[in-house]
């Protein structure tokens, strides 16, 4: 398994976090996505190898920034 971590601005409610759960989790390969607003982080946990670029662009897509490192 692997582990994504990306940094999400634009979060600032549990309705935030939903919206993001809902458009990546059904994903091919996510096993789970946590979306947290309070610390602007959305967690994603592979079961097989998916780029970063993907699950970036959907959640930008859906209308939040994501920050790179």
């Amino acid at each position: 398994m692997k582990e994504i971590i990306l940094k999400v601005e634009g979060m600032h409610c549990e309705g935030c976090e939903k919206r993001i759960q809902n458009a990546i989790k059904n994903i091919e390969g996510v096993e789970s996505v946590t979306a947290n607003y309070n610390d602007g982080t959305v967690k994603v946990i592979l079961i097989k190898d998916i780029e970063k670029n993907i699950v970036t662009e959907i959640i930008e897509d859906i209308g939040f920034e994501v920050k790179e490192d």
